[in-house]
């Protein structure tokens, strides 16, 4: 006599929803993970910005920073065609489509804010406060100053 072993219906049942429901608890931490990379991706461009606006700085007589930010995605550097003292070999740009850094400077000053809107609110490092940004969806920016 040959002996048969397979799944009952209710067996299956049971698997299928402990797999949803697994799923529907991890799910949302998967979600927040692209905007918190997002956020880090803002964050080490603006940081990179500022260390090229430095050098910008320490290149100009007398001493400025840049009128407006440089093109994005272009080489940005002292002579056209990234030749002379090259500040950045590409300039970042924000990495979700319609958003971008937002920049003010003072050169009587010398003094500069440089922004980006964060998508997680939680981020311990963002302010309220976003002057330079405007009004960002989350209602949390990270800032950069001159150092």
């Amino acid at each position: 006599m040959k002996i048969k072993f397979a799944f009952t219906l209710i067996e299956l049942l049971v698997v299928i929803a402990i797999i949803g429901t697994l799923s529907a608890l991890f799910l949302p931490n998967f979600m927040g993970a692209r905007e918190r990379a997002r956020d880090t991706q803002r964050k080490s461009d603006l940081k990179q910005i500022q260390k090229s606006f430095e050098l910008y700085k320490q290149d100009q007589n007398p001493p400025a920073f840049p009128a407006s930010l440089p093109t994005k995605d272009i080489c940005w550097s002292s002579l056209a065609g990234c030749t002379g003292n090259i500040y950045m070999n590409r300039f970042p740009s924000d990495p979700s489509p319609n958003k971008q850094y937002y920049y003010n400077v003072d050169n009587n000053t010398l003094t500069y804010t440089l922004c980006a809107c964060i998508e997680n609110s939680a981020d311990p490092d963002t302010t309220n406060s976003c002057g330079v940004c405007g009004s960002c969806s989350s209602g949390k920016c990270f800032e950069v100053t001159q150092p």
